[in-house]
């Protein structure tokens, strides 16, 4: 692996399965949907669908269930379901409060997520993290979400920092992908538990040592 950055400008966040638990709310609703439509749900189905947008979400769901054009329909079939699951809230993952606390105060910070601006804001607040990241940037809000660069870019520009000089947290492939396309320094944390997928820095978690350690000393090493 590569070693950490030392002295990054920003670091950029993913949100669902990375920061927040909200793939247990999102698996418990593509659940109910593959089941409504006589699919069983495992992991081979919840490849097709994680960290992608709704829209795309939606548009492998109709593929899978042999049902071209349907992508709309479900996706918002869909997006019912998960405000559903969110309504009960959702906790941070371990590690996810401290480290972005830490990030925080030292170096600008922000989200980049591929759910839409309400299911993100949801996310934000149950979790006790909206105040720590008052930078945050939905699928909704750009031109081409993940794995196109412009939530990162638009994150990056946001926060006044050279992407080529700033950290993105990522747990899916999609997500890295963006981060890639946009620059970035990636720091993988699977939410699958795939370690093969693409990272200069892998983890199993936030509450990894070696990311407290680099991250509780990101102030001393900006100089700041």
């Amino acid at each position: 692996m590569k070693r950490l950055p030392q002295a990054p400008h920003a670091v950029v966040f993913d949100c669902d399965g990375l920061l927040v638990d909200t793939e247990v709310c999102w698996t418990r609703a593509e659940t109910k949907l593959f089941a409504a439509h006589g699919h069983d749900f495992g992991p081979e189905q919840k490849a097709l669908v994680i960290g992608r947008t709704l829209g795309a979400a939606g548009d492998s769901m109709a593929e899978y269930f042999g049902r071209p054009g349907a992508g709309p329909e479900l996706a918002a079939e869909l997006l019912g379901l998960v405000r559903e699951e969110l309504a009960g809230g959702a906790d941070a993952l371990p590690g996810a409060l401290e480290l972005v606390k830490a990030c925080a105060a030292a170096i600008p910070v922000a989200v980049a997520s591929n759910s839409p601006r309400e299911l993100l804001e949801t996310a934000l607040e149950s979790s006790g993290l909206a105040q720590y990241l008052p930078v945050s940037f939905a699928a909704d809000e750009v031109a081409e979400a993940k794995p196109a660069p412009d939530l990162y870019l638009a994150a990056c520009s946001a926060l006044g920092a050279d992407p080529r000089e700033a950290v993105a947290f990522e747990d899916s492939a999609t997500g890295i992908a963006a981060a890639r396309a946009a620059g970035m320094y990636v720091v993988t944390v699977p939410s699958l538990g795939h370690s093969s997928l693409d990272h200069d820095w892998l983890a199993t978690s936030l509450d990894d040592a070696e990311l407290v350690l680099w991250a509780s000393g990101l102030g001393r090493q900006a100089g700041t």
